[in-house]
């Protein structure tokens, strides 16, 4: 009753004032219809708030984004369900849940009718224009009467996750050299000869057959281990993202760093439908949720994307080379770089041996900023320098267009090689 006498609104506190105003100045003129009069409306936000106090209501909610990893610019749905598990009615519900900025205004809802057993389903749509991971809630919840005069607030602790991934450009198959060269480990095996020592082996998962179970490694290692009697071809391929803030120019939506991502999340996409396992690399090293090995190449678009859809400028001067291995077992390597200058070399030139068939989407990022000048020869140039096959890309061109330069710069360097081979006496 305290909290309720406390959630007078400000029409419920006229009342009280206006009433208790005509009383006093009722008995001052000894207007006895007057009296009546006041008193019933000081009696009205009292009856109110009385009402709210002693109303043993629960509610309970639930929510649903659908779905949860939505492109930039694709609507998501929101749907609320609220249940009162209380046995006495409630009065109006004001609902009001909480979205981030960048998805749009608050979205209200009005409900009445609120009995013993109601449940009622509402629903919303969230649109994002700026990649990102975003929190949905929680919701707050205000609790009135009919007149409006009492309003308890309430609020609801959980939120749901939603994820706006970065837009992405339909890209043209080309011909990809070193596509096929190989995956390392994951070159197709037979274990019908041989000794037991010949046996690659790896962990005990659930669902496996005993029968397939290596006894002696399980001895020496101290847990299960199982034969792995064959080995898919799998073909690789490394997408890495130059997000260095010294790479980069503008800000928000129209800065380079946008463009890159897009361009980053348009080539893992079209790599993976053509059946690549794809990792992303950036400033910070090698992805670990975008590693090799973790699930087939099916499933490899929603952890790109959603690792794309966070990646923000790393003030790091230099790329972290922690994650190069051997050369030769990156199989096919897409770069997408930002500026680059004479210190990048030394990189460039590690990484040009750790793929088969290396390329870069050299952004040409002193095109977004018009007014500063050049201090340091284009990407596109210091990539062709190190042997890289190279495409530039500025503010408005098409990724399509440079995606197929690489693949016809692939067909003149092809063209060349075997030219050489011939050649060769």
């Amino acid at each position: 009753m305290r909290e309720a006498l406390a959630s007078l609104t400000v029409r419920g506190r006229a009342f009280l004032a206006g009433g208790l105003m005509a009383v006093v100045c009722a008995i001052l003129l000894d207007q006895q219809g007057l009296v009546r009069v006041g008193a019933l409306v000081v009696a009205l936000p009292l009856l109110c708030a009385a009402f709210l106090g002693r109303s043993h209501f629960r509610l309970a909610l639930e929510r649903e984004v659908t779905p949860r990893l939505v492109a930039a610019g694709q609507p998501a749905r929101v749907t609320l369900t609220l249940t009162n598990e209380g046995r006495a009615p409630t009065g109006v519900l004001l609902l009001e849940d909480q979205v981030p900025y960048a998805l749009g205004a608050r979205p209200r809802f009005v409900l009445e009718g609120i009995g013993q057993g109601w449940r009622r389903q509402v629903t919303y749509q969230l649109r994002a224009d700026l990649r990102g991971h975003y929190e949905i809630g929680p919701m707050t919840i205000r609790i009135t009467d009919p007149f409006g005069l009492v309003e308890l607030g309430r609020a609801f602790h959980t939120s749901a996750p939603l994820t706006i991934t970065p837009r992405t450009v339909p890209l043209p198959d080309i011909g990809l050299g070193g596509a096929w060269t190989g995956s390392g480990d994951n070159r197709p095996r037979s274990f019908a000869t041989g000794s037991a020592e010949d046996v690659t082996v790896r962990e005990y998962r659930q669902g496996d057959d005993l029968r397939r179970v290596h006894w002696r490694s399980s001895a020496r290692l101290g847990e299960l281990m199982v034969r792995r009697e064959e080995q898919p071809w799998q073909s690789r391929a490394t997408v890495v993202l130059d997000n260095r803030d010294g790479s980069h120019r503008g800000k928000g939506a129209a800065s380079s760093l946008e463009e890159a991502v897009t361009a980053a999340a348009s080539i893992a996409v079209h790599l993976t439908r053509r059946g690549f396992m794809v990792r992303l690399v950036t400033a910070a090293g090698e992805e670990p949720t975008t590693a090799w090995h973790f699930r087939d190449p099916e499933a490899n678009t929603g952890p790109l994307l959603e690792a794309l859809s966070v990646v923000d400028l790393d003030r790091r001067p230099s790329m972290d080379t922690s994650w190069l291995g051997e050369a030769g077992q990156g199989g096919v390597l897409v770069m997408v770089s930002g500026a680059l200058t004479s210190h990048d070399r030394g990189y460039l030139n590690r990484l040009q041996h750790q793929g088969s068939a290396p390329m870069a989407i050299a952004l040409d990022v002193d095109a977004w900023a018009p007014g500063r000048t050049r201090t340091s020869p284009p990407a596109a140039a210091l990539l062709s320098a190190a042997g890289w096959r190279t495409a530039q890309l500025g503010p408005g061109g098409r990724l399509d267009a440079a995606w197929q330069e690489l693949g016809r710069a692939a067909v003149r360097t092809h063209g060349r090689d075997r030219r050489d081979v011939r050649a060769t006496p």
